[in-house]
């Protein structure tokens, strides 16, 4: 299965991977789709049957039902637990590295050029490491770590120039508008609100794939023909693409979500939470920077 983020392609859980993916959603009447050729899932919807991470709590030596319960046995399976753990321990380094960035690049007239040059500099490395992770089949935990703090970098210097030159304040709003899309979204995919399965997934690549060409056009023009291109940065139209971008992440978290719970239960490795931390990463800086821009032209504008 192909990435659930826009920017980048990445392998998640699925069958690709000998995990259960986006795929696996159970059709009507029959097994779920994807189940040829996944170890974990079996006939009937019980995906712990011969899971190789699974354990028997009754088939060590001596210990028989109703006997006094014994040390947890580490099974290797990923965990919930260890998804959040990852995750925070990736955040937390981008939002040193921004915090830095923000500190010590300053972008007064004497210094933006050097600073945004970094900043992009920084981009342009993380944007490698982010393809170079997509094509690996393991998670590389110092590439992931690598990537959030070259991209906190950036996300401190352009934060920076559009708080300190365009719109005050922006940086903060748009932290808070992302964190509280991702609650937004966790509580709708938990309260069954949102239901991802292949039809959802396929609206929402073909959406991200138009909205990216069309960004990548505006960015031709804007570089051969001048100013902002077809417009689709700024003014009626840059609103309007700023909120689809801020709707398409929304629904890039729904599926990052599903991952993840596919992941835990059909017995992913504990090393794999290293890709469901990457995906949200990766997902939360889209939506961020989508927030940003939107909130830019919007106190421009005024």
């Amino acid at each position: 299965m192909r990435s659930s983020n826009p920017v980048f392609s990445r392998r998640g859980f699925s069958r690709d991977n000998g995990y259960a993916g986006f795929n696996a959603a159970p059709q009507a009447g029959g097994a779920a789709v994807g189940t040829q050729g996944n170890p974990y899932a079996q006939q009937g919807g019980n995906p712990y049957a011969q899971n190789p991470y699974a354990q028997n709590p009754y088939a060590q030596q001596g210990v028989q039902p109703g006997a006094p319960p014994q040390a947890p046995v580490s099974t290797g399976r990923m965990t919930m637990d260890d998804v959040i753990a990852r995750t925070a321990t990736t955040l937390g380094v981008l939002v040193v590295t921004a915090a830095l960035a923000w500190a010590l690049l300053p972008v007064d007239d004497a210094n933006i050029n050097r600073s945004y040059g970094i900043g992009i500099g920084a981009a342009l490395i993380a944007m490698v490491l982010g393809l170079v992770q997509s094509f690996k089949r393991k998670a590389s935990p110092p590439l992931i770590l690598a990537y959030a703090a070259l991209e906190g970098v950036f996300l401190g210097v352009i934060s920076s120039v559009v708080d300190n030159r365009i719109a005050s304040g922006a940086a903060m709003q748009a932290v808070l508008g992302t964190m509280a899309v991702f609650a937004a979204v966790l509580v709708a995919y938990k309260a069954g609100w949102i239901r991802v399965n292949r039809r959802f997934y396929g609206f929402v690549m073909a959406a991200a794939l138009g909205f990216v060409l069309l960004m990548a056009v505006n960015l031709l023009f804007a570089v051969f023909g001048g100013g902002d291109g077809l417009g689709f940065r700024s003014g009626g139209l840059g609103i309007m693409f700023g909120i689809i971008g801020v709707l398409l992440g929304a629904c890039f978290l729904a599926l990052d979500f599903k991952q993840i719970e596919d992941g835990v239960a059909y017995g992913a490795p504990r090393e794999e939470a290293w890709l469901g931390a990457f995906g949200l990463t990766l997902t939360l800086v889209w939506i961020y920077l989508e927030f940003l821009r939107l909130i830019a032209i919007l106190q421009s504008d005024n």
